[in-house]
């Protein structure tokens, strides 16, 4: 799995002397991302992995919001997973576990899974990762989620996604663009490509979010 588009940690920003990263876009997404996942959780409980936890900030807020919730973050940069593990610390929440080095490449996941990580998950949460991957990334999201989510469980995407082969605004163009200059299988993915990967794992697309700047976020099912 490649590097990110601007690892956290190399894009200008602070880092803290205990290894805690700080993401710009955190700061803009996390409320209305927690709004969704407010709502289409509500007052379940269980143990949701998000795929691709980037600093941690995300995992460690929402934790915050849901403390009935197991939250297992995770990651496959090195630098990630030290961030994610400073800032559990940092919060000191009883609800956050330690971050799993997951190869989302593998559908497997990680040894973890199914042994000393999570059982059946009520969710898997994943943002702004399959764009920036190649797409045997969303496979092996797709296939993870399929191998550990419980029956009711659900796979959230958030990002930038296309709807019938087009963009939904000009600014997710120019963006399309510039990821595909930087790696050629890279790129933001059509919704009817991911329910076709979905069905093929016995996944369905249940509801589809409109989010600030251009984003949305994706909720799926077992068919």
């Amino acid at each position: 799995m490649p590097g990110y588009v601007a690892e956290f940690g190399k894009d200008g920003r602070r880092v803290e002397t205990d290894g805690r990263l700080d993401a710009a876009a955190f700061h803009r997404n996390h409320q209305p991302i927690w709004a969704v996942l407010d709502r289409v959780l509500g007052d379940r409980s269980g143990e949701v992995l998000e795929a691709g936890s980037g600093t941690g900030q995300h995992v460690v807020y929402f934790a915050r919001q849901h403390p009935d919730i197991v939250w297992w973050p995770s990651d496959l940069n090195e630098a990630h997973l030290k961030s994610i593990a400073a800032w559990r610390a940092h919060a000191g929440l009883d609800n956050v576990r330690a971050p799993l080095r997951i190869d989302l490449t593998d559908p497997a996941w990680c040894s973890e899974m199914g042994g000393a990580g999570p059982g059946q998950l009520l969710a898997v949460f994943c943002a702004n990762v399959i764009h920036i991957a190649p797409w045997r990334v969303a496979e092996g999201l797709f296939a993870g989620s399929a191998r550990y989510l419980r029956a009711d469980g659900l796979l959230l995407l958030y990002g930038p996604f296309k709807r019938g082969g087009r963009h939904t605004a000009p600014s997710n163009a120019i963006f399309d663009s510039s990821l595909r200059a930087t790696d050629a299988e890279w790129g933001i993915r059509d919704i009817a490509d991911l329910e076709t990967l979905a069905a093929k794992v016995g996944l369905k697309l249940r509801e589809i979010v409109d989010m600030p700047a251009n984003n949305l976020v994706l909720v799926f099912e077992r068919g």
